[in-house]
């Protein structure tokens, strides 16, 4: 048929990576942005799936229910935990561990974040004798919420040794009124958490209502 196109004159092409090329190459870059002290926190959920729990005492689980409202009513201490941070992630858990008391005499909660639920989490508490509650944020809406979790910015194009895009290592004080009071994103390692920083911004939280 008169002007019809050769197709034969030019090579072959895959027009679904061609389309999944251009579509990768428009999609908006979110960047990591941690939220900070004196932030408001956005709207997130904690739902009530037992499968998103799980709940340790001196290493061994303890099946009982989370009581969300007794969780919420008062100051929370939530820290942003992966495995794949290894013994970073791991020093976090036992720092967690050693101050829970000092976040409860203060009257406040303590609850970790986790981005994988997996059997070697069990391990790592019983070997080290844990007593934490963890909620199982598998994909990332909680961490995508406080800036520490990005599609777009992933944390490989920033730390090496890492492979899978996981959320920061963060902790952070949350008022039950949704205030952000003590932010502490771990960028380079080479401190612990500011343990007496985050016991003063719960005791100040107190006198300034």
């Amino acid at each position: 048929m008169a002007g019809a196109l050769n197709y034969n004159r030019y090579p072959r092409f895959d027009m679904s990576e061609i389309i999944h090329e251009l579509e990768f190459g428009f999609k908006s870059k979110q960047a990591l942005k941690p939220l900070r002290k004196g932030d408001s926190v956005p709207n997130f959920i904690f739902e009530k799936n037992n499968f998103r729990w799980q709940q340790f005492i001196n290493g061994v689980e303890k099946h009982s229910t989370v009581q969300l409202l007794h969780l919420l009513n008062k100051p929370l201490v939530i820290a942003f935990y992966s495995s794949q941070w290894q013994l970073h992630s791991l020093n976090m858990l036992k720092q967690l561990d050693e101050l829970q008391f000092r976040i409860k005499s203060a009257n406040a909660n303590l609850l970790v974040v986790s981005s994988e639920r997996e059997k070697q989490l069990e391990k790592t508490v019983w070997d080290n004798c844990l007593s934490l509650s963890f909620y199982f944020d598998t994909e990332k809406l909680i961490a995508e919420k406080f800036g520490i979790y990005s599609e777009t910015d992933p944390v490989w194009d920033k730390f090496s040794g890492v492979d899978t895009n996981i959320p920061l290592l963060a902790t952070y004080v949350i008022s039950s009124q949704g205030k952000i009071l003590f932010d502490h994103v771990d960028w380079d390692f080479s401190e612990g958490l500011p343990t007496d920083e985050l016991i003063s911004s719960i005791i100040g939280s107190r006198t300034t209502k």
